[in-house]
């Protein structure tokens, strides 16, 4: 398991890229991959930053948990998780979850659980400026269409 925080912008394939490095990938048939970046609205209004912030120690822990059991429900698979903390602008990626499993059933419902736990339970709070300049706390996040 790797959970890591980035105050600055990363590259997903590559974190992907770095991980396979390390990993038995004779004995791993699936990667499931979700890299998602900030989007330039939300709720119909248009979006020019966007600032997370987090309790650093505590936010970590809580990714670590929620790969951790996630670990015991798929044994079988391995995670990479890195997320964004900080000023963001549109475009820039703001997670990237990453599951390797021996089969694709495992890498993929891995990588969902995942990634919608990160987006409930996770401590971040998001701050958004709009393109009027006014700022507004994000109260909810967007449904797992």
């Amino acid at each position: 398991m790797a959970v890591r925080l980035f105050a600055r912008p990363f590259d997903p394939w590559a974190l992907v890229q770095e991980r396979e490095r390390q990993l038995p990938l004779e004995r791993l048939g699936a990667c499931s991959v979700f890299a998602g970046r900030m989007r330039d609205f939300n709720e119909d209004e248009d979006v020019r930053a966007l600032f997370l912030e987090h309790y650093p120690g505590m936010t970590e822990r809580d990714l670590e948990r929620i790969v951790a059991e996630a670990e015991t429900r798929w044994p079988s698979i391995t995670c990479e998780v890195a997320h964004r903390v900080g000023a963001v602008e549109p475009a820039e990626i703001l997670v990237l979850v990453a599951v390797w499993s021996a089969h694709r059933v495992a890498a993929r419902d891995a990588c969902s659980e995942i990634l919608e736990r990160l987006k409930h339970e996770a401590p971040f709070w998001k701050r958004e400026r709009l393109a009027d300049g006014t700022e507004r706390w994000v109260e909810r996040n967007t449904p797992g269409q």
